[in-house]
């Protein structure tokens, strides 16, 4: 008699949710992580890997102001402006812009 096949064992992270924040500055739950950070107190979204914000990180703060966003188009939308470390020229940019 043949074994019967068992259920193929869930992926962890398929059952993992993300909160990333919407255009409308909505939370929301996502399968998928952000691919950008941002830092709610100064409206600013940068790469996760920046500099500056690790640095923040590793003193204790930044982090109950953090949120995250699915792409930067939406991270825009929000009301978000590219960080002056880690995404200079698109800074640069947003700051001719204004002027």
């Amino acid at each position: 008699m043949p074994t019967p096949k068992k259920p193929a064992p869930q992926d962890a992270d398929s059952a993992k949710t993300y909160t990333l924040l919407g255009a409308d500055r909505s939370f929301y739950q996502s399968n998928t992580p952000g691919t950008l950070g941002g830092y709610q107190q100064r409206k600013i979204y940068g790469r996760l890997d920046c500099p500056s914000a690790i640095r923040a990180i590793t003193r204790g703060g930044y982090v109950r102001h953090r949120v995250f966003f699915a792409d930067e188009a939406t991270a825009i939308a929000a009301g978000y402006r590219p960080c002056a470390v880690c995404l200079r020229e698109k800074y640069l940019l947003w700051k001719a812009m204004r002027a």
